[in-house]
């Protein structure tokens, strides 16, 4: 392929999500029993359900002999029946049964796409193979989805933007006194600064240098990992509750080019009758303070035109999200670079043969 073909299929997988990462595609309360439930991400049209087992399954919306949606059928056991004609497939993509017809040929043909699904801490991950990791990565989770220590809670929100604009505003710490001077936690603090960055094994923490621990000045992205995630500490008032600060783990799940659906854990270490006081606090008071926050980013980023990185001016400020873009970028053009080279592979094993 010509240089421009490269560039272009490099720009389309940074829009569309990088892969060989795991992606939250929906909470577990999304996923109710004997109810197929259809979700879009990276670009790709996905069936989940919950087989009899209580375990879910993933599989690309799409019955193998029509091209119907499987979302439109039955669970059936572990299994899912498409309302066409009845086909049903398993969780590996595998037709289990074509009951219109006996001996059908496609009976037992691995036809649709699977897969891999974890489900922790009330999120329901599938994992996305690259040429460089075909087979599913450790699931690598933050410490504060798997420690006792923490109480979560996860939410969810679909936002009409493309996601790399919500990356850009996860690591940029100065919006927070500016878009944010209005609400509960964010509203203090001083309004010029400079932001330092600090390289870490996974990826970096963007955090101020005049101030720490008074607003949105500390934040930390993880993009070499299995998973691509923020670490967001939120300074508490003592107003607040018990507990040290609120740790925010947003996640950005691609749906397509001009679409996302943003998952976060909001957490605190809090345990025995704090961590209850704590849970009954934050529903009662600080949940709906929490959605007034995101709403102000959403509102912000969603009337974004397609075109905005094109006409921006960065400053010293910005030194997060230039490298969040980099990263993606070189991440994006690893994966080109080994699928032309896993593609030439083919070819020429294929003419020797």
């Amino acid at each position: 392929m010509s240089g421009m073909d490269t560039e272009q299929r490099i720009a389309t997988r940074i829009k569309q999500g990088l892969l060989g990462r795991w992606y939250v595609v929906a909470k577990s309360g999304d996923v109710r029993s004997r109810k197929p439930c259809r979700v879009r991400a990276l670009s790709r049209e996905l069936v989940l359900w919950r087989g009899s087992d209580g375990q879910v399954r993933c599989v690309e919306d799409r019955c193998p002999h029509r091209g119907a949606r499987l979302s439109r059928g039955a669970v059936v056991g572990d299994d899912i029946s498409c309302r066409y004609h009845g086909v049903t497939v398993n969780g590996d993509g595998k037709v289990v049964d074509v009951p219109a017809i006996a001996n059908c040929p496609l009976q037992g043909r691995k036809a649709v796409t699977s897969y891999a699904v974890r489900e922790v801490s009330d999120g329901i991950f599938a994992y996305f193979p690259s040429a460089q990791y075909p087979e599913p990565r450790e699931l690598e989770l933050p410490h504060e989805l798997t420690s006792d220590e923490y109480a979560t809670f996860l939410c969810s929100a679909p936002w009409s933007c493309n996601y790399h604009y919500v990356l850009d505003n996860l690591v940029d710490p100065m919006h927070g006194i500016y878009l944010h001077a209005d609400t509960f936690t964010l509203g203090e603090g001083i309004k010029q600064d400079t932001v330092r960055l600090q390289e870490t094994p996974q990826g970096f923490i963007a955090n101020r240098v005049g101030q720490q621990g008074v607003n949105l000045d500390w934040v930390e992205a993880v993009v070499h990992g299995s998973m691509i995630y923020n670490r967001v500490i939120i300074p508490y008032p003592a107003a607040g509750g018990p507990g040290g600060p609120m740790i925010v783990i947003p996640c950005v799940t691609p749906v397509d080019e001009s679409s996302c659906r943003l998952f976060f854990w909001r957490t605190r270490k809090v345990s025995g009758l704090e961590r209850e006081v704590w849970r009954f606090v934050f529903r009662a008071l600080f949940e709906s303070r929490h959605w007034y926050v995101l709403e102000q980013d959403r509102d912000i980023l969603v009337s974004l035109p397609p075109d905005a990185r094109a006409h921006e001016h960065l400053y010293q400020h910005d030194i997060g999200v230039s490298r969040i873009r980099r990263l993606i970028e070189r991440h994006a053009k690893e994966q080109i670079e080994l699928e032309d080279q896993a593609a030439t592979l083919a070819k020429s094993g294929t003419a020797r043969g």
